[in-house]
């Protein structure tokens, strides 16, 4: 999968762009503060629908403007494809597939796959169990459209559950049947998102552990597994049993969630488990094996990726290298082949030599050092393009 093209119209810094990408390696560099990381914003928008910072959509307007937008083509397995995204200040965004209006963000995710790997990513280690879950849900909901839609009903019963057991006003009794109905359907929901997680963990347990050791030489090996208190240890992967087990469990510690007015038990507070050498990783591991197991993560999420689809993901990576020593810069660049790459840095130095597609970044504005040239274009096209 390679992108071939996206424009901007006011969003973030930029106010029009539009920039081209060759099918290798990409380079948006320049100082820090005038667009780079805007740019990679942008492509991610399409892969899991909103923007990695975690801001609304209003935010990623440029200032003072009413409304923008993106419009991203690329080139799959299969054919051209083109994905546009709105966005108002005032009301609700509008999203198109090929020029077809798409209701739903679970529609609209999954045609379009990119692994992303930013700074914060480095943290996943050490980091809250919030940041691992939100590498699972990005890294899956790209890959199974009816995982987010899972993860969005289940915000939504999450948030209804959490306010009865906030009214104050209300005895425990009065509420006690609305909350019955509430943990039935987030049981169901639980289910589905713990099951389809932990199938994906056991799938990236080994790519990752593969990457490390080839990264290490073989000195070091991870293990991954997924922490929750469903159950499945007990019923395997029979989902009825584990969700009426769930539901047994929540409704047993109803008079402490009322004391404690929120949920105390589900998906939302489960963690991965990242063991080094048999030890745990959050509590022995070093920076510089934190970092290890956060890249070999991003490979192996890259790799599940083209498992389940046929072909790889874009690789996004936001100022990573200069993140990494110099082993693991190397170790990064010479797995990237066969992949589009996209990355941004301050340092156009460390380029220097090799064939990438070097685009300098400056305020909003974007300039390319050459044409370039995509699959399936002529020669006489780029030779018009040259002249």
């Amino acid at each position: 999968m390679n992108v071939n093209t996206i424009t901007y119209r006011n969003f973030r810094n930029i106010e029009q762009a539009e920039l081209v990408f060759s099918p290798g390696v990409n380079i948006l560099w320049g100082n820090n503060a005038q667009g780079k990381t805007n740019a990679l914003e942008g492509i991610y928008c399409f892969a899991c629908g909103k923007s990695f910072r975690g801001v609304h959509d209003r935010e990623l307007l440029r200032f003072g403007a009413d409304s923008g937008g993106l419009e991203l083509c690329f080139t799959d397995a299969r054919r051209e494809q083109q994905l546009s995204l709105q966005l108002f200040r005032a009301k609700s965004r509008q999203m198109k597939k090929n020029g077809v209006a798409i209701r739903k963000s679970a529609d609209f995710v999954g045609t379009f796959h990119g692994v992303l790997f930013c700074p914060e990513h480095l943290a996943m280690i050490k980091g809250a169990p919030a940041l691992r879950r939100s590498f699972l849900d990005a890294a899956i909901s790209q890959l199974r459209p009816a995982y987010l839609a899972a993860l969005t009903d289940y915000a939504s019963v999450l948030k209804q559950r959490n306010a009865l057991l906030k009214q104050e006003d209300r005895d425990e009794r009065s509420r006690m049947p609305l909350l019955d109905v509430l943990t039935v359907q987030m049981a169901e929901l639980n289910t589905r998102i713990v099951l389809t997680r932990m199938k994906y963990i056991k799938l990236l347990d080994t790519s990752v552990g593969g990457f490390l050791e080839d990264m290490t030489c073989g000195r070091e090996h991870a293990s991954l597994s997924y922490q929750c208190d469903a159950q499945p240890d007990l019923y395997g992967e029979n989902g009825a049993d584990i969700s009426r087990a769930f539901y047994e469990k929540c409704m047993s510690y109803a008079h402490r969630e009322f004391a404690a007015q929120t949920t105390l038990h589900g998906c939302h507070r489960d963690d991965i488990q990242i063991t080094l050498d048999g030890r745990e990783a959050k509590l022995y591991a070093s920076q510089g094996q934190d970092r290890s197991i956060a890249l070999a993560m991003k490979l192996g999420e890259g790799e599940l990726s083209r498992a389940a689809t046929g072909e790889y993901p874009v690789f996004l990576f936001d100022d990573v290298l200069s993140e990494l020593d110099s082993r693991r810069q190397q170790y990064l660049m010479q797995r990237l082949g066969g992949r589009q790459v996209i990355m941004t840095s301050c340092n156009e130095s460390l380029f220097s030599g090799m064939d990438v597609n070097m685009i300098h970044v400056d305020e909003g504005c974007y300039e390319m050092a050459c044409p370039v040239l995509h699959p399936g274009q002529g020669q006489e096209e780029q030779e018009a393009e040259e002249e």
